[in-house]
């Protein structure tokens, strides 16, 4: 019987692994339904808005990462987990980096996932929870609309991916503070993400370059400590 909690569209081609997360996940109380391929995946998502993706990076039609940011392209937000055999550190910085908010390697064990899962959706209704009638973030020449997920920098439009976003949005809500890298990974990755804090140096890096044709830079270094968004110079340590 199908679980009456949040909705889950898990991505798969191999049956077996397809079969067996459909009752795990369906034991943990989710309301599963499947998809086998890039084309299907995108008519589920379509038709049935789930409130999360569970997605296979190799797919017969396709490539997952691919296939997530063409959906983040087109306004598609829902979130998702890659599933995936690759392990290296490089091909979990481009599963983040394409629009994916976790990401999680074969094998695995289902209370790992479920874990995974679980603090993808707590963060993404904290987010909308905190969208809904919430003034504009500003800064400088910034501003982040929670409401429309837009961001403007002297008044041009900036595209971000969903990870660029949060990283903005923690950044605007904590202006002229250092934050360190540690809590930048628990505020934007939630406490359960296992990635090393490296991967706040790779975003901000992301998203200084999409800033960067604007206007001077925000985002500034303080070596030794951390990152802070600030007007002007910034302090000791490069920019």
């Amino acid at each position: 019987m199908a679980g009456d909690g949040p909705r889950l569209l898990v991505v798969d081609d191999e049956p077996n692994i397809l079969d067996m997360l459909r009752m795990a996940l369906r034991f943990h109380g989710f309301d599963v339904v499947t998809a086998r391929s890039g084309h299907e995946a995108t008519a589920e998502v379509t038709a049935r808005r789930p409130d999360l993706l569970v997605l296979d990076i190799m797919l017969p039609d396709g490539d997952g990462l691919e296939l997530c940011r063409r959906w983040r392209e087109q306004g598609v937000e829902v979130p998702v987990v890659f599933l995936t055999a690759r392990d290296r550190h490089a091909d979990k910085i481009a599963g983040l980096t394409y629009g994916g908010d976790d990401y999680v390697t074969k094998p695995f064990s289902i209370d790992e996932l479920v874990a995974r899962i679980r603090a993808v959706l707590r963060r993404t209704r904290r987010e909308q929870a905190a969208d809904t009638g919430t003034a504009p973030l500003t800064f400088a020449d910034l501003t982040l609309d929670e409401t429309t997920h837009s961001v403007t920098r002297a008044g041009q439009h900036v595209e971000l991916a969903p990870t660029e976003y949060r990283l903005l949005r923690y950044l605007l809500v904590n202006p002229n503070r250092v934050l360190s890298r540690e809590q930048i990974l628990d505020a934007v990755w939630d406490t359960d993400y296992r990635g090393g804090a490296t991967v706040v140096d790779q975003y901000v890096s992301y998203l200084r370059r999409k800033l960067a044709p604007y206007g001077p830079p925000l985002i500034h270094t303080q070596r030794g400590f951390g990152y802070a968004l600030r007007d002007g110079q910034p302090g000791p340590g490069p920019a």
